[in-house]
């Protein structure tokens, strides 16, 4: 697989400011975004919670069913955007004074994804609900709404997933992806939507006189921002500038120690300093602690880790999640090993563009959206990973590329082939299927031809997009500084990678697979580097004395002392030419 290097180009008119350092003005120029205006961000610029279609009857249905103190059930999902969306909801309700709520989580191996007949089922012979609300899920369960409602109850969907044109039939529907809703930010996460939802019904309540008959003081929203921003950043959703706005407060919460106690006993399990903690964090170091629960296990527990406010039970929940975490590395290791024998098998057509889809009854199905995540990223092709479900089916977690919608892809093989596809639904990057297990080399020739039809040889290549060279004055600890306080990065608005050439001064092999460097930038000044996961069968080269980086910029915190290091995304031997 070729790497393309390639310097971003900017999208707007970059404007120097005597105030930022003018890199950083170039760096948000060629993410779309004015650097003045970007870097205010308070609260008030958040798009208002009534431009969302159906808000306004969804508060309706839940504060009259709060006025007669009715059974409220939240339906929740599996992932952290789902955790996190149930402990917001609930732990929401319970600050505003409403106890009569609960909370169910489906397990994907004995109930599948989102309010399916049989979790409605089991929600009213365990609960017996007067009112359930989907968060992070619903959009598509059109047979367990209906069930609900034949019952006799209320339902309301809260979620963000696409939809194939058919609505349930509840009583309210919150989803910025619904036709018709003029929310002008589409990348929401379901915990940001449940987010929008609980400040309407505080405005609603406040208005009521609510709180004054219960005697509690009106919470504050800002302090659920922890949540909204581990949701978001977890489910890998764009980072608009309104989510962009949701997150950066979320960081200010946990910074101020003021976050779920659970959120913080996840952070110190993870060695992570809370008070100078990043959107990468969040991503890296609770979002797969949590996400193990709903892999391995249930996710209630989860749950119950962000609602608790017993430190206690939170500290013991954390240590739980973290031995689900370790089981499920070692799941993964043992299906990378078995994954690698499959593609060994597979020949691929170099002159055209195809996918993998690979197929093991024994992978373990909490596992294999992980999977197909590092198969795409060793061979940067879409990516299916199939299991066995139930009852002759067989199950698979997609992951795309950027010009592939696999969930879209997925519909075009449905559409094109009745009867293949049993069920899906997802992202334009992840998705989720089942097949009949007879059907499964039917599919992939399927998905093949749509990945031909929507892709090129090219796009099949990875690119690393960077700034530019970062001059000597700039790879400091001051700047990497400015970096920091400037994000948070992520998704839809990337953190900044430079490129440089250096000589090396020292190259050496520490922990199991990382890269250890001592660059020189020049004859009198020198930085250090390290490549996590590097080839070995490549790295160190001690005849290699110069060397073309793609690299971050960051902090290196050790006893106390902070020192600037580079991160190399990519290295390659500079060339003779190159040289001269």
């Amino acid at each position: 697989m070729e790497v393309k290097i390639t310097q971003r180009k900017p999208l707007i008119e970059i404007k120097e400011s005597n105030e930022y350092n003018p890199m950083l003005a170039r760096i948000f120029a060629a993410r779309g975004f004015d650097i003045d205006s970007e870097l205010n961000r308070p609260l008030s610029k958040l798009l208002p919670y009534q431009d969302l279609k159906g808000i306004e009857s969804a508060i309706k249905v839940i504060s009259a069913a709060m006025e007669l103190n009715k059974k409220i059930v939240v339906l929740g999902d599996f992932d952290t955007d789902g955790a996190t969306s149930t402990a917001l909801l609930v732990g929401t309700m319970k600050k505003f004074g409403y106890e009569n709520i609960t909370y169910t989580i489906p397990n994907r191996f004995e109930h599948g994804y989102g309010l399916t007949p049989k979790i409605a089922e089991v929600m009213v012979e365990k609960h017996q609900p007067d009112l359930v609300i989907t968060v992070d899920n619903g959009i598509s369960s059109i047979e367990g709404v209906s069930y609900l409602k034949s019952k006799g109850i209320q339902v309301i969907i809260t979620d963000h997933h696409l939809y194939s044109g058919v609505l349930p039939d509840a009583d309210a529907i919150v989803n910025p992806n619904q036709e018709g809703c003029t929310f002008a930010s589409k990348n929401l996460a379901g915990v940001g939507v449940v987010f929008y939802f609980m400040v309407g019904l505080r405005k609603e309540l406040h208005n009521n006189k609510w709180f004054e008959k219960k005697e509690c003081q009106v919470p504050s929203m800002k302090d659920q921002l922890d949540l909204v921003a581990l949701g978001t950043v977890a489910d890998v959703v764009k980072l608009d500038e309104n989510n962009r706005i949701l997150v950066h407060h979320g960081l200010e919460v946990i910074r101020k120690r003021r976050s779920k106690i659970g959120l913080s006993a996840l952070l110190a399990l993870g060695r992570r300093d809370q008070s100078q903690i990043l959107a990468s964090d969040l991503s890296y170091c609770i979002g797969p602690r949590l996400n193990a629960a709903g892999r391995l296990s249930e996710m209630s527990i989860g749950v119950q880790c962000l609602i608790t406010e017993n430190p206690i039970e939170a500290d013991n929940i954390a240590d739980k999640l973290n031995q689900l975490n370790i089981e499920r590395r070692q799941i993964e290791i043992e299906m990378q090993e078995q994954a690698q024998d499959l593609l060994g098998e597979i020949e691929f057509d170099v002159n055209s563009p195809n996918g993998v889809c690979l197929y093991n009854p024994e992978w373990h199905q909490g596992v294999i959206g992980i999977l197909a995540s590092r198969v795409k990223e060793q061979y940067h092709r879409p990516t299916i990973i199939f299991t066995k479900g139930d009852d002759g089916e067989i199950k698979g977690s997609g992951r795309s590329l950027a010009k592939l919608n696999i969930r879209d892809a997925i519909c075009d093989i449905s559409v094109k082939n009745p009867g293949m596809v049993l069920k899906f639904g997802g992202h334009a990057m992840a998705a989720g299927l089942s097949i009949a297990e007879n059907s499964f080399d039917k599919f992939v020739a399927a998905f093949n031809e749509v990945v031909r039809e929507k892709l090129t040889m090219d796009d099949l290549n990875s690119t690393i997009f960077t700034d530019g060279v970062l001059s000597k004055s700039n790879i400091n600890l001051e700047f990497a500084k400015q970096l920091r306080n400037c994000g948070p990065w992520g998704q839809g608005f990337p953190e900044p990678v430079f490129e440089g050439r250096f000589s090396v001064v020292d190259q050496r092999i520490v922990g199991n697979n990382h890269l250890k460097l001592i660059l020189e930038l020049d004859e009198f000044a020198s930085v250090n580097a390290i490549m996590f996961n590097a080839d070995t069968e490549t790295w160190p080269d001690e005849d290699c004395e110069e060397v073309n980086v793609s690299y971050k910029l960051d902090i290196n915190e050790y006893r106390g002392r902070q020192q600037v290091q580079l991160i190399v995304e990519h290295m390659e031997k500079a060339k003779i030419a190159e040289l001269a």
